[in-house]
């Protein structure tokens, strides 16, 4: 069988598979959020329209992602330690 072939058909049962997801009704397609997470958020509805959501599924339960105090405290922390990934503190110690 040719790798033409091959594809053809492996994306042919992708497409089955992913329409059978959908008439299932549990296809999930990302959602495109307007405005600052928090707990209530405005998403693009398919329309293009924005809507307003309550958002539960953020991690900003508290509320902080957008808390004017924690911005400053982050922009500060930004400008005195920088940013960026090195490794674990055993590592490179605690700063």
């Amino acid at each position: 069988m040719s790798s033409t072939k091959a594809q053809t058909q492996f994306n042919q049962v992708l497409k089955t598979e992913i329409e059978s997801i959908k008439a299932a009704g549990t296809y999930k397609s990302e959602r495109v959020i307007l405005s600052p997470q928090n707990s209530a958020i405005k998403v693009a509805g398919k329309d293009g329209k924005a809507s307003a959501q309550v958002n539960f599924c953020a991690n900003n339960y508290l509320g902080l992602a957008d808390h004017p105090e924690v911005i400053a405290r982050s922009k500060h922390y930004l400008d005195t330690h920088g940013s960026g990934l090195s490794s674990v503190r055993f590592i490179c110690g605690t700063q």
